[in-house]
Protein backbone atom coordinates (compact mmCIF):
# COMPACT_ATOMS: atom_id res chain seq x y z
CA UNK A 1 0.00 0.00 0.00
CA UNK A 2 1.26 3.46 -0.90
CA UNK A 3 1.52 6.06 1.84
CA UNK A 4 -0.81 9.06 1.77
CA UNK A 5 1.15 11.88 3.34
CA UNK A 6 -1.48 14.60 3.18
CA UNK A 7 -3.89 16.57 1.08
CA UNK A 8 -7.24 18.26 0.86
CA UNK A 9 -10.76 17.03 0.23
CA UNK A 10 -11.37 15.20 -3.08
CA UNK A 11 -13.79 17.10 -5.29
CA UNK A 12 -15.65 14.13 -6.83
CA UNK A 13 -15.97 10.35 -6.90
CA UNK A 14 -13.47 10.03 -9.75
CA UNK A 15 -10.72 11.58 -7.62
CA UNK A 16 -11.66 9.42 -4.64
CA UNK A 17 -11.40 6.30 -6.80
CA UNK A 18 -7.92 7.20 -8.04
CA UNK A 19 -6.64 7.98 -4.55
CA UNK A 20 -8.06 4.72 -3.16
CA UNK A 21 -6.70 2.72 -6.10
CA UNK A 22 -3.17 4.04 -5.60
CA UNK A 23 -3.36 3.59 -1.85
CA UNK A 24 -4.40 -0.04 -2.23
CA UNK A 25 -2.37 -1.11 -5.28
CA UNK A 26 0.79 1.02 -5.56
CA UNK A 27 4.13 -0.09 -4.03
CA UNK A 28 4.54 0.61 -0.34
CA UNK A 29 7.44 3.03 -0.81
CA UNK A 30 5.41 5.41 -3.02
CA UNK A 31 4.17 8.63 -1.44
CA UNK A 32 0.87 10.37 -2.31
CA UNK A 33 -0.32 13.95 -1.94
CA UNK A 34 -3.79 14.82 -3.18
CA UNK A 35 -5.94 17.90 -3.79
CA UNK A 36 -3.28 20.52 -3.25
CA UNK A 37 -2.61 24.01 -4.54
CA UNK A 38 0.73 25.11 -5.96
CA UNK A 39 1.54 28.85 -6.01
CA UNK A 40 2.68 30.33 -9.31
CA UNK A 41 3.64 33.99 -8.92
CA UNK A 42 0.56 35.83 -7.71
CA UNK A 43 -1.59 32.94 -8.91
CA UNK A 44 -1.91 29.23 -8.11
CA UNK A 45 -2.99 26.01 -9.78
CA UNK A 46 -4.63 22.89 -8.40
CA UNK A 47 -3.27 19.35 -8.65
CA UNK A 48 -5.51 16.33 -8.10
CA UNK A 49 -2.73 13.88 -7.10
CA UNK A 50 1.07 13.95 -6.83
CA UNK A 51 2.90 10.61 -6.63
CA UNK A 52 6.55 10.17 -5.67
CA UNK A 53 7.70 6.88 -7.22
CA UNK A 54 11.17 5.37 -7.26
CA UNK A 55 12.15 7.18 -10.46
CA UNK A 56 10.06 10.37 -10.76
CA UNK A 57 7.58 12.79 -9.28
CA UNK A 58 4.30 12.59 -11.21
CA UNK A 59 1.33 14.98 -11.38
CA UNK A 60 -2.01 13.28 -12.05
CA UNK A 61 -5.12 14.96 -13.41
CA UNK A 62 -8.31 12.93 -12.95
CA UNK A 63 -11.01 13.00 -15.61
CA UNK A 64 -14.35 11.24 -15.16
CA UNK A 65 -15.31 11.78 -18.81
CA UNK A 66 -17.00 8.71 -20.28
CA UNK A 67 -17.16 7.17 -23.74
CA UNK A 68 -15.05 7.86 -26.81
CA UNK A 69 -12.85 10.97 -26.70
CA UNK A 70 -11.27 12.14 -29.94
CA UNK A 71 -8.18 14.36 -29.89
CA UNK A 72 -7.87 17.01 -32.59
CA UNK A 73 -5.08 19.57 -32.17
CA UNK A 74 -5.32 21.07 -28.70
CA UNK A 75 -8.97 20.06 -28.14
CA UNK A 76 -10.64 16.92 -26.79
CA UNK A 77 -14.00 15.94 -28.28
CA UNK A 78 -15.96 13.61 -25.95
CA UNK A 79 -18.87 11.64 -27.33
CA UNK A 80 -21.31 12.87 -24.70
CA UNK A 81 -20.59 16.54 -24.15
CA UNK A 82 -18.99 19.60 -25.70
CA UNK A 83 -15.29 19.84 -26.50
CA UNK A 84 -12.68 21.18 -24.08
CA UNK A 85 -9.00 22.08 -24.10
CA UNK A 86 -6.51 19.22 -23.80
CA UNK A 87 -5.82 18.55 -20.10
CA UNK A 88 -2.47 17.06 -21.10
CA UNK A 89 -1.06 20.37 -22.32
CA UNK A 90 -2.23 22.17 -19.21
CA UNK A 91 -0.95 19.47 -16.84
CA UNK A 92 2.49 19.43 -18.47
CA UNK A 93 2.68 23.20 -18.05
CA UNK A 94 1.81 22.80 -14.38
CA UNK A 95 4.50 20.14 -14.08
CA UNK A 96 7.10 22.56 -15.43
CA UNK A 97 5.95 25.19 -12.96
CA UNK A 98 6.21 22.75 -10.04
CA UNK A 99 9.68 21.68 -11.18
CA UNK A 100 10.74 25.33 -11.12
CA UNK A 101 9.48 25.73 -7.55
CA UNK A 102 11.23 22.57 -6.39
CA UNK A 103 14.58 23.60 -7.87
CA UNK A 104 14.21 27.03 -6.26
CA UNK A 105 13.87 25.26 -2.92
CA UNK A 106 16.65 22.70 -3.53
CA UNK A 107 19.02 23.10 -6.49
CA UNK A 108 19.98 19.41 -6.55
CA UNK A 109 16.41 18.53 -7.61
CA UNK A 110 17.23 19.65 -11.16
CA UNK A 111 18.04 15.97 -11.83
CA UNK A 112 14.56 14.78 -10.77
CA UNK A 113 12.06 14.24 -13.59
CA UNK A 114 8.55 15.67 -13.07
CA UNK A 115 6.09 13.59 -15.10
CA UNK A 116 2.41 14.18 -15.90
CA UNK A 117 -0.41 11.67 -16.46
CA UNK A 118 -4.11 12.22 -17.12
CA UNK A 119 -6.20 9.36 -15.72
CA UNK A 120 -9.56 8.50 -17.26
CA UNK A 121 -11.80 6.80 -14.70
CA UNK A 122 -14.91 6.20 -16.85
CA UNK A 123 -15.29 2.43 -17.35
CA UNK A 124 -15.96 2.95 -21.07
CA UNK A 125 -13.57 5.86 -21.64
CA UNK A 126 -11.51 5.54 -24.83
CA UNK A 127 -9.01 8.12 -26.08
CA UNK A 128 -8.57 8.29 -29.86
CA UNK A 129 -5.45 10.31 -30.65
CA UNK A 130 -4.40 9.91 -34.30
CA UNK A 131 -1.39 12.22 -33.91
CA UNK A 132 -0.23 10.46 -30.73
CA UNK A 133 0.53 13.77 -29.05
CA UNK A 134 -1.54 13.23 -25.89
CA UNK A 135 -1.95 9.45 -25.63
CA UNK A 136 1.48 8.86 -24.08
CA UNK A 137 0.36 10.92 -21.11
CA UNK A 138 -3.09 9.33 -20.70
CA UNK A 139 -4.08 6.09 -18.99
CA UNK A 140 -7.10 4.44 -17.42
CA UNK A 141 -7.52 3.35 -13.81
CA UNK A 142 -6.41 -0.30 -14.32
CA UNK A 143 -3.30 0.87 -16.15
CA UNK A 144 -2.37 3.69 -13.77
CA UNK A 145 0.09 1.84 -11.52
CA UNK A 146 1.78 0.27 -14.54
CA UNK A 147 2.15 3.65 -16.24
CA UNK A 148 3.61 5.23 -13.12
CA UNK A 149 5.98 2.27 -12.69
CA UNK A 150 7.44 2.69 -16.19
CA UNK A 151 10.93 4.17 -15.71
CA UNK A 152 11.30 4.57 -19.50
CA UNK A 153 9.05 7.64 -19.22
CA UNK A 154 11.96 9.51 -17.61
CA UNK A 155 13.55 11.72 -20.23
CA UNK A 156 17.25 11.49 -21.06
CA UNK A 157 19.43 13.60 -18.78
CA UNK A 158 17.38 12.95 -15.64
CA UNK A 159 18.06 10.36 -12.96
CA UNK A 160 16.01 7.15 -12.91
CA UNK A 161 16.63 6.67 -9.19
CA UNK A 162 15.16 9.42 -7.04
CA UNK A 163 15.67 7.61 -3.74
CA UNK A 164 18.77 9.68 -2.82
CA UNK A 165 16.65 12.80 -3.34
CA UNK A 166 13.60 11.60 -1.43
CA UNK A 167 14.11 13.74 1.66
CA UNK A 168 14.93 16.83 -0.40
CA UNK A 169 11.80 16.31 -2.52
CA UNK A 170 9.58 16.00 0.55
CA UNK A 171 11.09 19.12 2.13
CA UNK A 172 10.75 21.08 -1.12
CA UNK A 173 7.12 19.99 -1.55
CA UNK A 174 6.43 20.98 2.03
CA UNK A 175 7.70 24.46 1.24
CA UNK A 176 6.07 24.76 -2.18
CA UNK A 177 2.52 23.38 -1.92
CA UNK A 178 -0.50 23.91 0.28
CA UNK A 179 -3.62 21.96 0.99
CA UNK A 180 -6.77 22.62 -1.01
CA UNK A 181 -9.52 22.58 1.58
CA UNK A 182 -12.68 22.79 -0.51
CA UNK A 183 -13.99 22.53 -4.07
CA UNK A 184 -13.35 25.74 -6.01
CA UNK A 185 -16.19 28.22 -5.77
CA UNK A 186 -16.88 31.20 -8.00
CA UNK A 187 -19.53 33.49 -6.66
CA UNK A 188 -22.48 31.27 -5.83
CA UNK A 189 -21.30 28.46 -8.12
CA UNK A 190 -19.52 25.47 -6.58
CA UNK A 191 -17.38 23.37 -8.92
CA UNK A 192 -18.53 19.81 -9.43
CA UNK A 193 -15.98 18.85 -12.10
CA UNK A 194 -13.10 20.48 -13.94
CA UNK A 195 -13.57 19.81 -17.65
CA UNK A 196 -10.42 21.19 -19.25
CA UNK A 197 -8.86 24.39 -20.44
CA UNK A 198 -5.62 26.10 -21.27
CA UNK A 199 -3.47 28.94 -19.93
CA UNK A 200 -6.20 31.48 -20.70
CA UNK A 201 -9.45 29.82 -19.63
CA UNK A 202 -10.55 26.80 -17.58
CA UNK A 203 -13.95 25.15 -17.97
CA UNK A 204 -15.90 23.68 -15.07
CA UNK A 205 -19.27 22.06 -14.49
CA UNK A 206 -20.82 23.64 -11.40
CA UNK A 207 -23.97 23.74 -9.29
CA UNK A 208 -25.66 26.50 -7.35
CA UNK A 209 -24.17 26.21 -3.86
CA UNK A 210 -27.37 27.38 -2.15
CA UNK A 211 -29.62 24.92 -4.00
CA UNK A 212 -28.13 21.41 -3.67
CA UNK A 213 -29.25 19.12 -6.45
CA UNK A 214 -29.99 22.00 -8.81
CA UNK A 215 -29.21 21.77 -12.52
CA UNK A 216 -25.59 22.17 -13.52
CA UNK A 217 -24.11 25.06 -15.49
CA UNK A 218 -20.91 25.47 -17.47
CA UNK A 219 -18.38 27.97 -16.12
CA UNK A 220 -15.70 29.48 -18.31
CA UNK A 221 -13.19 31.01 -15.91
CA UNK A 222 -10.79 33.44 -17.61
CA UNK A 223 -7.46 34.37 -16.07
CA UNK A 224 -6.41 38.01 -15.97
CA UNK A 225 -3.42 39.94 -14.69
CA UNK A 226 -4.60 42.36 -11.98
CA UNK A 227 -1.16 43.98 -11.81
CA UNK A 228 -0.85 44.88 -15.50
CA UNK A 229 -0.66 48.48 -16.67
CA UNK A 230 -4.02 50.09 -17.36
CA UNK A 231 -3.88 49.96 -21.17
CA UNK A 232 -3.04 46.24 -21.56
CA UNK A 233 -5.38 45.44 -18.67
CA UNK A 234 -8.24 47.24 -20.41
CA UNK A 235 -7.52 45.31 -23.62
CA UNK A 236 -7.47 42.04 -21.70
CA UNK A 237 -10.77 42.90 -20.00
CA UNK A 238 -12.39 43.70 -23.37
CA UNK A 239 -11.27 40.36 -24.83
CA UNK A 240 -12.53 38.39 -21.84
CA UNK A 241 -15.91 40.15 -21.86
CA UNK A 242 -16.38 39.71 -25.61
CA UNK A 243 -18.35 36.45 -25.49
CA UNK A 244 -20.75 37.81 -22.88
CA UNK A 245 -21.26 41.07 -24.76
CA UNK A 246 -21.96 39.14 -27.95
CA UNK A 247 -24.39 36.70 -26.33
CA UNK A 248 -26.32 39.46 -24.52
CA UNK A 249 -27.15 40.96 -27.93
CA UNK A 250 -28.71 37.67 -29.01
CA UNK A 251 -32.19 36.92 -27.58
CA UNK A 252 -32.59 33.36 -26.23
CA UNK A 253 -32.96 30.77 -28.97
CA UNK A 254 -32.95 26.94 -29.00
CA UNK A 255 -30.11 26.87 -31.55
CA UNK A 256 -27.74 29.25 -29.71
CA UNK A 257 -26.10 28.58 -26.34
CA UNK A 258 -27.46 30.87 -23.61
CA UNK A 259 -25.38 33.03 -21.27
CA UNK A 260 -26.64 33.34 -17.71
CA UNK A 261 -24.17 35.65 -16.01
CA UNK A 262 -20.74 37.25 -16.14
CA UNK A 263 -18.79 38.57 -13.16
CA UNK A 264 -15.31 39.25 -11.80
CA UNK A 265 -13.68 37.62 -8.78
CA UNK A 266 -12.19 39.85 -6.06
CA UNK A 267 -9.22 41.70 -7.59
CA UNK A 268 -10.29 40.84 -11.15
CA UNK A 269 -7.70 38.08 -11.45
CA UNK A 270 -10.59 35.89 -12.67
CA UNK A 271 -13.66 36.55 -14.79
CA UNK A 272 -16.47 34.01 -14.89
CA UNK A 273 -18.87 33.43 -17.78
CA UNK A 274 -21.86 31.27 -16.80
CA UNK A 275 -23.46 29.31 -19.65
CA UNK A 276 -26.18 26.70 -19.94
CA UNK A 277 -24.72 23.22 -19.54
CA UNK A 278 -25.58 21.75 -22.93
CA UNK A 279 -25.55 17.98 -22.57
CA UNK A 280 -24.31 16.92 -25.96
CA UNK A 281 -21.22 16.48 -28.09
CA UNK A 282 -19.22 18.46 -30.59
CA UNK A 283 -20.22 18.14 -34.24
CA UNK A 284 -16.60 17.13 -34.91
CA UNK A 285 -17.53 13.57 -33.93
CA UNK A 286 -19.89 13.25 -36.91
CA UNK A 287 -17.56 14.58 -39.61
CA UNK A 288 -15.50 11.58 -40.69
CA UNK A 289 -17.10 9.17 -43.14
CA UNK A 290 -16.04 6.17 -41.03
CA UNK A 291 -17.95 7.52 -38.03
CA UNK A 292 -21.11 8.69 -39.79
CA UNK A 293 -23.99 6.93 -38.06
CA UNK A 294 -26.65 9.56 -38.77
CA UNK A 295 -29.24 9.25 -41.50
CA UNK A 296 -29.22 11.80 -44.28
CA UNK A 297 -32.33 13.33 -42.79
CA UNK A 298 -30.71 13.67 -39.37
CA UNK A 299 -27.62 15.33 -40.90
CA UNK A 300 -29.79 17.75 -42.85
CA UNK A 301 -31.66 18.50 -39.62
CA UNK A 302 -28.35 19.52 -38.01
CA UNK A 303 -27.49 21.74 -40.97
CA UNK A 304 -30.98 23.26 -40.76
CA UNK A 305 -30.47 24.00 -37.06
CA UNK A 306 -27.02 25.49 -37.71
CA UNK A 307 -28.47 27.86 -40.32
CA UNK A 308 -31.43 28.70 -38.07
CA UNK A 309 -28.99 29.65 -35.29
CA UNK A 310 -26.74 31.57 -37.67
CA UNK A 311 -29.70 33.49 -39.12
CA UNK A 312 -30.78 34.41 -35.57
CA UNK A 313 -27.25 35.54 -34.67
CA UNK A 314 -26.92 37.66 -37.82
CA UNK A 315 -30.40 39.15 -37.39
CA UNK A 316 -29.14 40.57 -34.10
CA UNK A 317 -26.06 42.15 -35.74
CA UNK A 318 -23.55 39.62 -34.35
CA UNK A 319 -20.88 37.95 -36.51
CA UNK A 320 -19.45 34.71 -35.12
CA UNK A 321 -16.08 34.88 -36.97
CA UNK A 322 -14.69 31.59 -35.62
CA UNK A 323 -17.34 29.09 -36.72
CA UNK A 324 -16.00 25.53 -36.91
CA UNK A 325 -17.21 22.03 -35.93
CA UNK A 326 -15.92 22.69 -32.40
CA UNK A 327 -18.43 25.54 -32.11
CA UNK A 328 -21.47 23.45 -33.06
CA UNK A 329 -22.86 21.19 -30.32
CA UNK A 330 -25.21 18.28 -30.97
CA UNK A 331 -27.59 17.81 -28.04
CA UNK A 332 -28.84 14.47 -26.80
CA UNK A 333 -32.13 14.99 -28.64
CA UNK A 334 -30.35 15.62 -31.96
CA UNK A 335 -30.46 19.41 -32.05
CA UNK A 336 -27.53 21.59 -33.15
CA UNK A 337 -26.55 24.66 -31.12
CA UNK A 338 -23.99 27.37 -31.85
CA UNK A 339 -21.43 28.19 -29.19
CA UNK A 340 -17.85 29.56 -29.02
CA UNK A 341 -18.54 33.31 -29.19
CA UNK A 342 -15.24 34.42 -27.58
CA UNK A 343 -14.12 36.24 -30.75
CA UNK A 344 -17.49 37.29 -32.15
CA UNK A 345 -18.24 40.85 -33.27
CA UNK A 346 -21.35 42.23 -31.53
CA UNK A 347 -22.09 45.07 -33.94
CA UNK A 348 -20.16 48.35 -34.46
CA UNK A 349 -17.81 49.37 -31.65
CA UNK A 350 -14.67 51.38 -31.00
CA UNK A 351 -12.36 48.42 -30.33
CA UNK A 352 -11.67 45.05 -31.93
CA UNK A 353 -10.46 41.61 -30.84
CA UNK A 354 -9.86 40.48 -34.45
CA UNK A 355 -6.11 40.59 -33.87
CA UNK A 356 -6.51 37.53 -31.62
CA UNK A 357 -8.21 35.45 -34.31
CA UNK A 358 -5.10 34.16 -36.15
CA UNK A 359 -4.14 32.29 -32.97
CA UNK A 360 -7.42 30.34 -32.76
CA UNK A 361 -8.88 29.95 -36.25
CA UNK A 362 -9.07 26.64 -38.10
CA UNK A 363 -8.07 27.79 -41.58
CA UNK A 364 -10.21 25.12 -43.29
CA UNK A 365 -13.27 27.17 -42.33
CA UNK A 366 -11.91 30.65 -43.09
CA UNK A 367 -13.33 32.30 -46.23
CA UNK A 368 -10.76 33.10 -48.97
CA UNK A 369 -11.14 36.87 -48.56
CA UNK A 370 -10.33 36.55 -44.84
CA UNK A 371 -7.22 34.37 -45.06
CA UNK A 372 -4.63 36.39 -43.15
CA UNK A 373 -7.14 39.25 -42.82
CA UNK A 374 -9.50 38.41 -39.96
CA UNK A 375 -10.64 42.04 -39.75
CA UNK A 376 -12.51 41.44 -43.03
CA UNK A 377 -14.83 38.83 -41.56
CA UNK A 378 -18.52 39.42 -42.17
CA UNK A 379 -21.80 37.52 -42.08
CA UNK A 380 -20.81 36.19 -45.52
CA UNK A 381 -17.66 34.59 -44.08
CA UNK A 382 -19.80 32.91 -41.41
CA UNK A 383 -21.94 31.45 -44.22
CA UNK A 384 -18.78 30.19 -45.94
CA UNK A 385 -17.73 28.40 -42.73
CA UNK A 386 -21.21 26.89 -42.38
CA UNK A 387 -20.97 25.64 -45.97
CA UNK A 388 -17.67 23.88 -45.27
CA UNK A 389 -19.04 22.32 -42.07
CA UNK A 390 -22.16 21.10 -43.87
CA UNK A 391 -20.08 19.67 -46.74
CA UNK A 392 -17.89 17.72 -44.32
CA UNK A 393 -20.91 16.46 -42.42
CA UNK A 394 -22.60 15.10 -45.57
CA UNK A 395 -19.52 13.73 -47.35
CA UNK A 396 -16.99 13.03 -44.60
CA UNK A 397 -14.47 15.13 -46.54
CA UNK A 398 -13.23 18.67 -46.70
CA UNK A 399 -14.45 20.41 -49.88
CA UNK A 400 -12.14 20.78 -52.89
CA UNK A 401 -10.23 24.01 -53.41
CA UNK A 402 -12.51 25.02 -56.25
CA UNK A 403 -16.14 25.47 -55.21
CA UNK A 404 -17.18 24.70 -58.82
CA UNK A 405 -16.03 21.08 -58.64
CA UNK A 406 -18.88 18.61 -59.23
CA UNK A 407 -19.38 16.48 -56.10
CA UNK A 408 -22.35 14.39 -55.01
CA UNK A 409 -23.21 12.62 -51.76
CA UNK A 410 -25.28 9.46 -51.40
CA UNK A 411 -28.89 10.23 -50.63
CA UNK A 412 -28.40 14.00 -50.73
CA UNK A 413 -30.40 15.97 -53.30
CA UNK A 414 -28.28 17.67 -55.95
CA UNK A 415 -29.98 20.93 -54.97
CA UNK A 416 -28.45 20.67 -51.48
CA UNK A 417 -24.94 20.17 -52.87
CA UNK A 418 -25.49 23.13 -55.21
CA UNK A 419 -26.52 25.24 -52.21
CA UNK A 420 -23.32 24.28 -50.37
CA UNK A 421 -21.33 25.23 -53.47
CA UNK A 422 -22.93 28.68 -53.49
CA UNK A 423 -22.30 29.08 -49.75
CA UNK A 424 -18.59 28.44 -50.45
CA UNK A 425 -18.32 30.76 -53.45
CA UNK A 426 -15.02 32.67 -53.50
CA UNK A 427 -16.95 35.89 -53.97
CA UNK A 428 -18.74 36.99 -50.76
CA UNK A 429 -21.36 38.86 -52.81
CA UNK A 430 -22.42 35.63 -54.54
CA UNK A 431 -23.05 33.71 -51.32
CA UNK A 432 -26.61 33.54 -49.97
CA UNK A 433 -27.14 34.96 -46.51
CA UNK A 434 -28.12 32.56 -43.72
CA UNK A 435 -31.87 33.14 -44.20
CA UNK A 436 -31.64 32.55 -47.95
CA UNK A 437 -29.51 29.45 -47.43
CA UNK A 438 -32.03 28.11 -44.91
CA UNK A 439 -34.91 28.63 -47.33
CA UNK A 440 -33.01 26.97 -50.17
CA UNK A 441 -32.15 24.00 -47.93
CA UNK A 442 -35.78 23.48 -46.96
CA UNK A 443 -36.98 23.72 -50.56
CA UNK A 444 -34.32 21.21 -51.64
CA UNK A 445 -35.38 18.80 -48.89
CA UNK A 446 -38.83 18.60 -50.36
CA UNK A 447 -37.31 16.51 -53.15
CA UNK A 448 -35.55 14.11 -50.77
CA UNK A 449 -36.94 10.77 -51.87
CA UNK A 450 -33.88 8.52 -51.97
CA UNK A 451 -34.19 7.40 -48.36
CA UNK A 452 -36.51 4.53 -47.35
CA UNK A 453 -40.04 5.68 -46.67
CA UNK A 454 -40.09 4.91 -42.94
CA UNK A 455 -36.99 6.99 -41.94
CA UNK A 456 -38.28 9.81 -44.15
CA UNK A 457 -41.65 9.75 -42.39
CA UNK A 458 -39.93 9.72 -39.02
CA UNK A 459 -37.80 12.73 -40.00
CA UNK A 460 -40.92 14.61 -41.06
CA UNK A 461 -42.63 13.72 -37.79
CA UNK A 462 -39.62 15.03 -35.84
CA UNK A 463 -39.67 18.24 -37.87
CA UNK A 464 -43.37 18.67 -37.17
CA UNK A 465 -42.80 18.47 -33.41
CA UNK A 466 -39.87 20.88 -33.71
CA UNK A 467 -42.11 23.39 -35.46
CA UNK A 468 -44.72 22.93 -32.73
CA UNK A 469 -42.07 23.66 -30.07
CA UNK A 470 -40.98 26.86 -31.81
CA UNK A 471 -37.60 25.67 -32.99
CA UNK A 472 -37.87 27.37 -36.36
CA UNK A 473 -37.28 31.11 -36.73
Amino acid sequence: MAQIVGGGRPVNDAERRVIAHLRDNAPGDWLLLHNIEVPRGDDSFEVDVIVLTGHSLCLIDVKGTRGRIEVAGTRWFPARRDAFGSPVAKLRGNGRALKGLLTQERRELERVYVDSVVTLTGPDAELVDPAGRDSRHVTDLPGLVGTLSDASRVRRGYTTDVRPYRTAIIEALNGAVRRSTAPPRFGNWEVEEQLGGDNRVTEYRAINATVPGSETVLLRVYRADPLAEEEPRAAERRLIANAYQSLTRIPPHPCVVRSRDFFAIDDESRFVLVLDDVHGQALHLHLTASRRSLSTGAMLDLIDDMLVGLAHVHANKVIHRALSPACVLVTEDGRAMLTGFDYAKPGPRAHTVANELPNVLDTHYVAPECQGRPERMTAASDVYAAGVIAFRLLTGLLPPASPDAEISADGVPAEVMELLRRMRDHSPAKRPDAVEALGALRRAREGLATEPAEPLLLDRLRNRFRRMSGRQP
